[in-house]
């Protein structure tokens, strides 16, 4: 059932267009069709924002339309949202690959590959082990720039060690017939390790130069939490390598003393969302914040995010984080943050043209909120907000963007999900 608020109105036409909207398969947008052909249409007020709940805190947000923003966006165009797989086995990442298909990896130490249709593979071999433990596992993937020539792929995942569990960064060549991943090497290891099973951050991207960029936590404790904070540890930061796991040239942090010159921000909490802007060509992040605060940033080369200096939340037992401060000198501000949280994980920006008033809108898969989250950003600010597949109830774990210009989730629970133009 939808929930009403002051905030929203929603109008049903046809009596069995809500049964429509819990099917496997619906239409979303302002003009919309059921399965059964009926049509309804959602209405949105135009102030208010899309969160109705209470925040955690009274924090006061540093400038106007850092949080909340009342500016509430409704796809008019319509969309098809297609379930085309619940067999998927607590799925983590997803990537397009050249032909249509989709790799993806499972939390357990699985990749598989889907078809356009949802027609899983089974496991692909020769994966080294993973510590599933916790919030462990295999976790994100992308290709090689050049993987429809050389087949390589590169992954992150927890690396248990003698002395604590750790993220880590493996590359291997996906083999002719598709069945096992050839020569896995371990490149990178993002150190100190820790006997914790939290926050390992693990998105995964190529930039424009060749090198990757990958996301690293603070691994949760409060004795390692400081070390988002410590150059001289690779814990709550984003670091930018070569296809080895060497530090990439042009690293800001290159030559000072005590500093690791993988290093290209810090200040982090737990980033597992990482995202290219198509027409800037900048780098964006979502991280968890605590209880409340989670962050949109805009990433800059050297910059530090503030954790745990500085936060929108509060300690999950309620007390506040630190000394409680939201604002400090040389420290940056998120862009946009969350208050109550929405879990953000994988994200992606919409460069299709099927669904004209996505284009390059941001879209950010929410965990414990059980949504989409789609971002519209002007000048580096957000100036729009939707949540979408609210009805699916679903934990959204990662998104991408297909060959055929639609978008495709995939959940915690198992899901593969299509949508775009039908």
């Amino acid at each position: 059932m939808m929930k009403y608020s002051p905030n929203r109105k929603w109008v049903i036409l046809g009596i069995t267009a809500v049964a429509a909207l819990a099917g496997t398969c619906f239409w979303g947008g302002a003009e919309a069709i059921g399965l059964n052909g009926f049509s309804y249409t959602k209405a949105v007020s135009d102030t208010g924002g899309v969160e109705t709940k209470a925040g955690n805190t009274n924090y006061k947000p540093a400038f106007v339309g850092q949080t909340r923003i009342d500016r509430v966006l409704s796809t008019k165009t319509p969309y098809q949202v297609k379930t085309l797989s619940s067999d998927l086995k607590n799925p983590w990442g997803i990537v397009a690959l050249p032909d249509g298909r989709f790799l993806i990896t499972e939390k357990k130490g699985d990749m598989v590959i889907a078809t356009a249709d949802g027609k899983l593979s089974g496991p692909i071999s020769g994966i080294p082990a993973v510590n599933a433990s916790g919030q462990g596992g295999l976790l994100g993937l992308t290709l090689d720039p050049a993987f429809k020539t050389n087949r390589m792929i590169y992954w992150v995942f927890s690396n248990k060690k003698p002395e604590g569990n750790l993220t880590a960064v493996a590359k291997g060549k996906l083999s002719a017939d598709e069945k096992s991943i050839e020569g896995a090497t371990i490149i990178y290891e993002a150190g100190p390790a820790h006997n914790s099973s939290l926050h390992y951050g693990g998105r995964i991207l190529f930039d424009k130069h060749g090198y990757l960029v990958v996301s690293t936590g603070e691994r949760s404790d409060l004795e390692t939490r400081p070390l988002a904070q410590s150059l001289g540890a690779a814990l709550g930061k984003i670091v930018r390598i070569t296809k080895d796991g060497k530090p990439a040239p042009g690293n800001p942090f290159a030559g000072q003393k005590d500093a690791r010159p993988e290093i290209w921000s810090y200040g982090h909490r737990n980033v597992q969302s990482l995202a290219w802007d198509p027409v800037t060509g900048d780098l964006w992040e979502a991280e968890f914040g605590p209880r409340g605060g989670d962050e949109l940033n805009h990433i800059q080369r050297g910059k530090n995010y503030g954790w745990p200096t500085i936060t929108y939340g509060i300690e999950y037992a309620g007390p506040k984080v630190g000394d409680g401060i939201q604002q400090k000198a040389g420290l940056e501000q998120p862009v946009y943050y969350w208050d109550p949280v929405i879990s953000p994980s994988g994200m992606i920006f919409y460069t299709g043209n099927a669904i004209p008033e996505w284009k390059n809108n941001l879209f950010i898969c929410g965990l414990s909120s059980t949504q989409i989250t789609r971002l519209q950003i002007k000048n580096n600010k957000v100036v729009g907000e939707e949540r979408l597949l609210e009805s699916e109830k679903q934990r959204f774990r990662d998104i991408t963007q297909g060959r055929d210009g639609a978008l495709y989730a995939v959940t915690d629970g198992g899901k593969l999900y299509r949508i775009g133009k039908k």
